[in-house]
Order: structure tokens, then sequence, then C-alpha cells
């Protein structure tokens, strides 16, 4: 079983809009799918329409309540194949002790690579327990990027944070890829930023892009993945061969090299 952190250090890069759309696209291929999202603003759980009562178990509680098990958290969604163990809005970053292996320690534990083929974690852009919570768990990091100065910088931060886990501590973490998001061809700097990450990290490493739609927001905003919202859109082809470049790469069958 394959667990893919999707990560970037800089807010506002649509890790999120990744996220809840590439887990549905994966499960729509027939995969169990297992979105964990440790982003306490909780918006995988607004982009698959549900709403969670008061009370009701989280992601979070998994590193301030030790008697809590992660099964505990996971809810399942309107896509079939797709469970979200959802975010605590709440949750208070400085709080609980500083467990790097907690989220890895239970995915083990409780045998979830029996229940579920895949599993995606999506990160905050916090340097902190919850980030490194992801990428120790992880086995490869998908990086969104908007094709910006500042989104950029976020990721050149990441592959840095990357670098010293996957020399010391999680040796199995191999970079999947780095992926624009809200792409504009036609702007100039969006094509010199994808230029730029291609000369750094390798040009075979920048993954086919997710275009500019409204439509990505109007389906997050209808608590719907943009297929069932509007799957003939641009947004919704660009994810459709997005999931199909993981799933290759992920087979071994892709001709993108994985770090």
């Amino acid at each position: 079983m394959h667990i893919i952190a999707i990560s970037n250090r800089k807010g506002g890069t649509g890790k999120t809009t990744v996220s809840v759309n590439l887990a549905a696209e994966m499960a729509y291929s027939g995969l169990r799918v297992l979105l964990i999202d440790l982003d306490s603003q909780g918006h995988c759980a607004v982009g698959l329409g549900l709403k969670l009562q008061k009370g009701e178990p989280c992601s979070h509680q998994l590193f301030v309540e030790p008697a809590i098990s992660l099964s505990a958290t996971i809810h399942s969604t309107l896509v079939d194949n797709l469970w979200l163990s959802p975010a605590d809005p709440l949750f208070d970053h400085g709080s609980g002790q500083r467990d790097d292996q907690r989220l890895k320690r239970a995915i083990q534990d409780e045998a979830l690579h029996e229940r579920f083929d895949l599993i995606l974690i999506d990160t905050p852009p916090s340097l902190d327990a919850l980030l490194f919570n992801g990428l120790q768990a992880a086995t490869r990091v998908l990086i969104p990027y908007v094709p910006h100065p500042l989104s950029f910088e976020g990721v050149r931060q990441l592959v840095r944070v990357l670098f010293k886990v996957m020399t010391r501590e999680n040796r199995e973490l191999k970079i999947l890829g780095f992926l624009p998001n809200m792409v504009a061809e036609h702007v100039r700097q969006h094509r010199q930023v994808n230029s730029e990450v291609g000369r750094q990290f390798g040009a075979q490493r920048v993954l086919p892009g997710i275009r500019n739609d409204i439509r990505l927001a109007e389906a997050f905003a209808a608590g719907k993945p943009i297929r069932a919202y509007a799957p003939g859109c641009r947004g919704a082809l660009d994810f459709l061969e997005l999931a199909k470049e993981i799933r290759e790469g992920l087979n071994g069958t892709a001709t993108r090299p994985v770090i």
C-alpha cells in the first residue's frame, strides 16, 4: 500500500483541492482510498460535503488523546470507495506531545493497509509535528505549487525539509512529483516558474498541471469532487490525467522518475 503526503510549505497552493479531487479520482478507478486531513482548516470535509456533528472524532484527536484509534476518526463519504479522517478546525497546533511517529504507528498498528489500497494525507503548511507526522508516515510526497515566486519558495523550503527526512528518518519516502496548480500557460510568470522548477528538480519530475478553472471552486462550494460536479470541464479532465499519471508512477510503469 502506498501512502502519499500532499505538501507545500506555502499556504494557498491548492493542496486541499488536489487532495480531495485526486482522492476521488483514485476511488472512482476502483481503489479503496482513505484521505487523512491534518490541516486544521478542515477543508477536506467541506470539499466532500461531509458535515460533522459536534464531538465526532477527528484526525487531530490522535495527537492529544492517546487512547483514541485512527479507525475511530474515519467517516464514509458520498463517493464510493472513499473515506475521510477529517480535521478538527479548533485544533491548537501547540497542543499535544511531539511525537513524529504517531500517525505512522496508528496506520501500522491498526492494519489499515488491509482496509485500504491507498492513503492520502493533506498536510498543513506549518513546520510542526503534524507536517512531520505526515512525512514520516508517507512513502511518497506530491508537491503542488502555484507558478508564483512565493509558492516556488515554499517548494524549496519543503525540499530542504524532505532532504532531512528522506536521508535520516524515513528512507522509504520518495518525491512522486511537482504539480503545477491553477496554471495559465498564457501568463509569462507561470511559464517562467514552471521552467525554474524543472531546471532545479528535473523537468521530467514536473507533472501535468491543473489548469485554472472556476468550476473547481464551484465544486468545492457544492461539497462535491469536480468529476461529480462538472465532469466535462478542464479541471475534471486535468485531474483524470493526473490520477492516471500517479497510478502509473506507483505501479512503476511511468516514464517519469521518482526521486
